[in-house]
């Protein structure tokens, strides 16, 4: 039987991701600690009201993510998530697709459950999945 923290941690990257491709705002607001930062893959870095004004405006919009491989850590009431997929959408009506890397910080806590307090996002080199 898989440890339930990190079964609770790996439901909440899939919730995560869900969220991500309907731009549901409420539930990614939930996801998500007030001052989260996130890097990109430029290397510009944003904060939560940043992402979740990218998904409200259409800005960002997903229309795919095709999990290839995730991997979880715990220790203690810190998560680390680890994604590679493929992601299909649109940033500022410009159509992309692009394989990505995902390193998501997470904290857990009774009252809200695991939330992201960090995320790095780095396109990944072509080829089978990890």
């Amino acid at each position: 039987m898989p440890d339930p923290d990190r079964a609770g941690l790996r439901a909440a990257e899939r919730r995560l991701q869900a969220a991500q491709l309907a731009s549901d705002v409420p539930a990614l607001d939930a996801l998500l600690v007030d001052d989260a930062l996130f890097a990109g893959p430029d290397g510009v870095l944003l904060g939560k009201e940043d992402d979740l004004g990218a998904h409200r405006g259409g800005h960002q919009v997903l229309h795919r993510i095709d999990e290839h491989d995730l991997q979880v850590r715990i220790v203690g009431t810190t998560g680390v998530t680890t994604l590679l997929a493929t992601l299909e959408g649109a940033i500022g009506g410009e159509p992309f697709t692009a394989r990505v890397r995902y390193t998501r910080t997470w904290t857990h806590d009774e009252q809200h459950g695991w939330r992201v307090v960090a995320a790095q996002a780095t396109i990944a080199a072509d080829g089978p999945p990890a």
